[in-house]
């Protein structure tokens, strides 16, 4: 790995794809462990969690089911501190086991709009899984039940996140050099 630029920033390596496979493959063990008499459906939060969400349903041995739900909270490199709903949920959720799949959690913003519209739904049980997850940026309360990786505040594009809608189809994460 090497660094990149992608348009007027520069990028250094941080998670190779070897390691994110690795620590996938890792939480679906758990999951196939903590679901294995139940079907969860796995809501994953587009665009970013598109990859992180191919890469993990490749190794689920339980039966589950997948739907999607684009929600924005970025723009460049810095949060807008306002999430919008742009592609609404059109499964029944009632009395299912709910797995929010996200790319990141970072300030917990989209989470803390996202899960209690969940809840109005009366789902058996909710959880979220996060490939990566950033404590330290956190500024609204939730909580994340499987986190791939707790990194720093830094911001990172790549496997699926962007910087202004590019670099997504990076199989490496790569980091803002500063």
């Amino acid at each position: 790995m090497k660094n990149i630029t992608i348009r007027d920033r520069a990028f250094t390596p941080f998670i190779s794809y070897d390691k994110i496979e690795v620590r996938i493959r890792e939480l679906a063990r758990r999951v196939n462990e903590d679901y294995a008499d139940r079907e969860p459906l796995f809501l994953a939060i587009l665009n970013g969690s598109f990859m992180f969400a191919a890469d993990l349903f490749k190794y689920l041995d339980i039966s589950c089911a997948i739907s999607f739900v684009k929600l924005a909270s970025y723009k460049g490199t810095t949060s807008t501190g306002t999430v919008v709903s742009l592609i609404g949920l059109d499964e029944s959720l009632k009395n299912r086991d709910v797995i929010v799949l996200e790319d990141i959690v970072d300030t917990g913003k989209t989470l803390s709009n996202l899960l209690p519209s969940i809840e109005e739904h009366n789902p058996a049980s909710l959880q979220v899984m996060t490939l990566l997850n950033k404590p330290d940026a956190r500024t609204h309360e939730v909580q994340v039940d499987y986190v791939g990786f707790d990194i720093p505040n830094k911001f990172i594009i790549g496997y699926g996140l962007d910087y202004d809608g590019l670099a997504r189809n990076l199989r490496d994460i790569y980091q803002l050099m500063e």
